[in-house]
C-alpha cells in the first residue's frame, strides 16, 4: 500500500491539479455531463443474499433487537456460528450476464451506468490487489464490476463507479457488543476491520473519527478503481463529509483529475453534504430534489423502490409515471437523475425493476428530445404542486394536476412537459401568455407551431393573455405529455 501512496503523491506532484481546494477550483464540468440526464445506479452485493430489510443488512443484523437481528437468528442461527461473511459463498451470481444488463439499461434510455464497486459492507465487487475479500476471489469468482464496465464501453454508455467504503469504519462495530463472529483483534485486511464504535450522530466531527490507517486504505482503494477501470464518473456516499476525510478527498480529486488529463478525458465526481468545496465537483441529493432551478449542474439519486436500494422480497415500488415526473422536474432545474435498481443474488434483475425500466424507456423513445441534451428554460416550472426541497423527500407520491408543467429547451424549441394529462385533452400554458409590454419579464417571442410528441394529429392552439391554449384530441395519457413549441 505504501508504494501506492507514493504513486498517488507523484501523480499529484507532476499534474496540474494539486490537493488544495484552490487548485481544484480549476475544475470545470464537462460538456458531455451537461448533456446526459438519465443514469442507472446498481446496488448489488452480498446483502442481496438475505434480501431482507435493506442493503444495510450487514450492520443491522448485529444490532440486538432489530428486525434484522431477529430474522437472522430465526433463519440462519446464532451470529457466532453464521455471520455476515458466511453469506459470501451463497452469493454465486450464477445467472449474471453483463451484456444483457447493459442492453436492458440502454433500452431504458440510460446514458450512464453506476455500479456500486464497494458498499458499506466492505466486499469489493471488482478484482482488487488490496484485499482478498472481493468478487473475483470469492462468491461469484468473477470481476463483475469489470464485466459491466467493459459492456458499458461497448454500448457507448458512460462507465461509472460508486464507493461507499468510508462508512465501513463503523458499519460492523455492533458485532463486538455480543458473542458474534466479529472479534478482536482485527487488523487491516480483515473483512470486518476496523468495526469501530458507531457514532451517536453523524456530522463533520463525530467520534470516533476515522484514523489515518483506515483513510490511507480508503484512498488507495478509490484510486485502484480509477486506475483499473477508468470510470468517467466517480460517486461517493454521504459520510465523506467528515472533517478527518477532507485531506484524503483533496488527494483523491487531484489524483483522479490528473489521471484523466493523462488519458485525454474529462471526468466527474459526485458528492453529498458539501463534502467538496463548491465548484470542485458535482453535488448530489439523495432521494430528493431542488424546489427551483439552479445555475449549476447537479444530480439526484433515487431508487425504483421506496424502502430499499437493494433487492428485498418486500420492496415497495414506484410507478414509471412517478419516476418520469421526477425526471422531468429534475431536468427542468438543471439536474440529472441517477435511478437505482437492485438485482437478485443470482444475477437476475427482478421483474418489477425490469418493467419500470422498460416503461421509462418507452416514454423516452418518444419524448427523449425534451430531455437528452436539453437545457433549462427561463422558467423551470408552473403549476400549483410544490416540490419539497432536500434529501429523503421522495417517499410519498406527488399528486400532480393538469396545470403542473415543466420546461426545457432544445433544438431551438421550448418543450412543455405536462405531468398529468389523464382524462384531459387541453392545456393552458400560462408562462407563454401574450404580453402587451415587451419589457415585462414574460415570453415575448413568436410561436410558430405546436405539436404533441408521439401523436400524428397536430393540436389546435391559440395564444392570449391567459396563456398558450392547446386543444388536442384523444390523448388522456397516464404518462406525462410533451408539447414541442417552435418559437423564435
Amino acid at each position: 500500500m505504501y508504494s501506492y501512496l507514493e504513486k498517488i503523491d507523484s501523480v499529484i506532484r507532476n499534474g496540474r491539479y494539486k490537493d488544495t481546494w484552490e487548485s481544484l477550483q480549476q475544475y470545470h464540468v464537462p460538456r458531455w455531463y451537461e448533456d446526459i440526464k438519465f443514469g442507472i445506479f446498481i446496488h448489488w452485493g452480498v446483502y442481496s443474499v438475505p434480501a431482507f430489510g435493506s442493503e444495510w443488512y450487514s450492520r443491522n443484523m448485529y444490532i440486538q433487537g432489530s428486525k434484522e437481528f431477529e430474522h437472522h437468528i430465526k433463519t440462519y442461527g446464532a451470529h457466532k456460528d453464521f455471520g455476515y461473511k458466511d453469506f459470501i459463498p451463497m452469493f454465486k451470481a450464477e445467472k449474471f450476464n453483463a451484456r444483457e444488463w447493459i442492453e436492458l439499461f440502454k433500452e431504458a434510455g440510460a446514458q450512464y451506468v453506476m455500479p456500486v464497486a464497494e458498499h458499506h459492507d466492505g466486499f469489493q465487487m471488482y478484482d482488487s490487489e488490496l484485499s482478498e475479500w472481493n468478487a473475483k476471489n470469492m462468491g461469484p469468482k468473477r470481476d463483475v464490476f469489470g464485466e459491466l464496465t467493459s459492456e458499458c464501453i461497448k454500448a457507448g454508455l458512460k462507465n461509472c463507479a460508486s464507493s461507499h467504503r468510508i462508512e465501513h469504519w463503523f458499519f460492523m462495530g455492533h458485532g463486538k457488543e455480543f458473542d458474534s463472529d466479529i472479534k478482536e483483534p482485527l487488523k487491516r485486511g480483515d473483512f470486518y476491520w476496523p468495526a469501530m464504535k458507531e457514532p451517536d450522530y453523524y456530522d463533520a466531527y463525530s467520534e470516533p473519527a476515522p484514523d489515518n490507517e483506515f483513510l490511507e486504505d480508503w484512498l488507495c482503494r478509490c484510486c485502484e478503481i480509477v486506475d483499473k477501470y477508468r470510470p468517467e464518473i466517480m460517486y461517493f456516499d454521504w459520510w465523506i463529509m467528515h472533517n478527518s476525510v477532507k485531506p484524503y478527498l483533496r488527494k483523491f480529486a487531484a489524483y483522479y483529475y490528473n489521471r484523466a488529463d493523462e488519458w485525454g478525458r474529462e471526468v466527474v465526481i459526485n458528492y453529498k453534504h458539501d463534502a467538496f468545496a463548491f465548484g470542485t465537483a458535482v453535488p448530489d441529493i439523495e432521494r430528493g430534489q431542488f424546489a427551483g432551478a439552479k445555475p449549476y449542474i447537479w444530480q439526484s439519486d433515487t431508487a425504483v423502490a421506496k424502502n430499499s436500494w437493494c433487492y428485498t422480497e418486500n420492496n415497495d415500488y414506484k410507478t414509471p409515471s412517478q419516476i418520469i415526473c421526477d425526471l422531468a422536474d429534475i431536468v427542468s432545474k438543471n439536474g440529472r437523475l441517477l435511478l437505482n435498481i437492485g438485482p437478485k443474488a443470482d444475477g437476475t434483475i427482478p421483474y418489477e425493476d425490469r418493467e419500470i425500466l422498460l416503461g421509462i424507456g418507452r416514454w423516452l423513445e418518444v419524448n427523449g428530445e425534451a430531455v437528452y441534451g436539453s437545457r433549462p428554460w427561463r422558467y423551470p416550472a408552473e403549476g400549483p404542486t410544490e416540490i419539497p426541497e432536500g434529501q429523503f423527500t421522495d417517499s410519498g407520491a406527488k399528486v400532480f394536476t393538469p396545470e403542473d408543467i415543466r420546461f426545457t429547451v432544445n433544438n431551438g424549441c421550448i418543450y412543455a412537459i405536462c405531468l398529468n394529462m389523464k382524462g384531459k385533452n387541453s392545456v393552458c400554458i400560462k408562462s407563454l401568455s401574450e404580453t402587451e409590454n415587451a419589457h415585462k419579464p414574460a415570453f415575448s417571442g413568436i410561436i410558430k407551431s405546436v405539436e404533441v410528441l408521439g401523436y400524428d394529429n397536430a393540436p389546435a392552439w391559440k395564444r392570449d393573455k391567459q396563456g398558450l391554449k392547446i386543444q388536442t384530441c384523444c390523448i388522456g395519457s397516464d404518462m406525462p405529455v410533451v408539447f414541442k413549441i417552435q418559437a423564435e
